[in-house]
């Protein structure tokens, strides 16, 4: 072998070195079904724009955030606000990137239309078993709810629940897709998903008389309305040049793009 030759494959296993060196940045983000569509959306375009892997998973938002705290992952997405006693134990970092709205899911066979705060409370304690209660078909309520953990169940009971204890008999769901499933199946059923998870095989119901819209979401008008979250703890350069690119412009229209409205 030449000295030619010597140099030239020293210089590639040098750049292959380099490239390597590269392609291990990585950016790990869990937490939050309801925010996991913009997370997919947004590590795919930033990789195309950047030599940064990014990693996402789910989890629930409570899952998030106790990962991020940890260091378990980079940045934790949630669908709730984040506790008090969070804040103080893990010393976060909060950025909203997005509103939401959860959408009161029934079949698309289902004849009701409009369901108030009140009626919603009563159905999932339970006081309301039958759908022919609401001016529907004489069949018993079968509820679908998100398991312990998940932000858009805290959003959930705390919003329209309030003290109220959610029925034991209701049955839980890992994920804004299983529930969606679930319902989707189910002529008797009522769920809850994030308004961005909506689609033709469920149908969103009107509370108080205002569908979960984009534009109702936006002005407040809807009530079952939500900020969503990434946080984080100990920021890399790499962390906070992915927050800029979700909260820059280019970011937000992907948010608009997953389904959800952009936090501006």
């Amino acid at each position: 072998m030449n000295r030619k030759m010597v140099t030239l494959l020293i210089i590639s296993l040098f750049l292959g070195c380099v490239g390597e060196e590269k392609r291990e940045k990585t950016i790990s983000i869990a937490g939050s079904t309801t925010v996991q569509p913009i997370s997919d959306r947004m590590a795919e375009a930033f990789m195309k724009k950047y030599d940064i892997n990014v990693t996402v998973q789910g989890g629930g938002s409570g899952t998030g955030i106790k990962m991020v705290g940890e260091g378990t992952v980079d940045i934790g997405a949630s669908s709730r606000e984040i506790k008090e006693e969070e804040k103080g134990k893990y010393d976060l970092n909060i950025y909203p990137i997005a509103i939401d709205g959860l959408a009161i899911i029934v079949h698309p066979s289902n004849k009701i239309e409009n369901l108030t705060v009140k009626q919603l409370r009563d159905i999932f304690s339970g006081k309301i078993t039958n759908w022919k209660e609401l001016g529907g078909e004489d069949k018993e309520i079968v509820l679908v709810i998100r398991a312990e953990g998940s932000g858009t169940r805290a959003f959930f009971e705390e919003r329209v629940m309030g003290n109220v204890a959610v029925s034991r008999r209701a049955l839980q769901k890992p994920s804004n897709g299983s529930v969606k499933a679930s319902v989707s199946g189910n002529e008797s059923a009522i769920g809850y998903i994030g308004a961005g998870y909506v689609d033709k095989y469920v149908k969103a119901v009107k509370i108080e008389g205002v569908y979960p819209s984009p534009e109702n979401i936006r002005s407040g008008k809807y009530i079952l309305s939500r900020e969503l979250y990434y946080v984080t703890k100990e920021e890399s350069e790499e962390v906070k040049l992915f927050l800029d690119f979700v909260l820059s412009d280019e970011g937000q229209k992907i948010v608009e793009e997953a389904g959800f409205i952009r936090i501006s």
